[in-house]
């Protein structure tokens, strides 16, 4: 047997046949999901694609990888539409609590990240209490509270902390 270009890859007296395959899921040491890899066809036959890990790289294959791409693209697009939105009307948003006062007039408790959380599914918006950034609010007074909405869209709200 003669090598017929530089590609052609001999091992053990028998050439090896490389092919293209689509990774559906991440695969260690070979890529990440929906990247196009090379690897010999008996790695792709008996093991990727057996195991349900790729799918061959053929023409149907690769315009199914784009469009789905450009789905999810676009749904993340309408997400992050979506959430600055949310952001938008977050903003004008302010939350009032009343706390007691102490004896020389100072705050009595403080208002935590659980309390802002409940006060704005009162208003409609649901979050986490760990989206909710912030300190522990122990003074009275105007307070910019900020909300991790997704990713890095960042929402604030205005709390106001009264005498009560």
């Amino acid at each position: 047997m003669h090598i017929k270009t530089i590609n052609d890859i001999i091992y053990n007296e028998k050439e090896v046949i490389i092919v293209k395959v689509i990774l559906l899921q991440d695969v260690k040491k070979q890529g990440k999901k929906d990247q196009i890899i090379n690897v010999s066809d008996g790695y792709a036959k008996n093991f990727l694609i057996a195991k349900g890990l790729a799918v061959p790289c053929n023409e149907s294959n690769e315009n199914k990888l784009k469009r789905d791409l450009k789905n999810r693209k676009d749904a993340e697009d309408a997400k992050v539409e979506e959430c600055e939105g949310i952001k938008k009307k977050l903003e004008k948003i302010t939350i009032k609590f009343k706390a007691k006062t102490g004896k020389d007039g100072k705050m009595f408790g403080s208002i935590s990240s659980k309390q802002i959380k409940e006060e704005l599914d009162k208003l409609g918006y649901h979050f986490d209490k760990k989206q909710i950034m912030m300190e522990t609010i122990n003074s009275f007074g105007f307070h910019n509270v900020e909300i991790n909405i997704y990713k890095n869209i960042m929402g604030i709200v205005r709390v106001e902390v009264v005498k009560g």
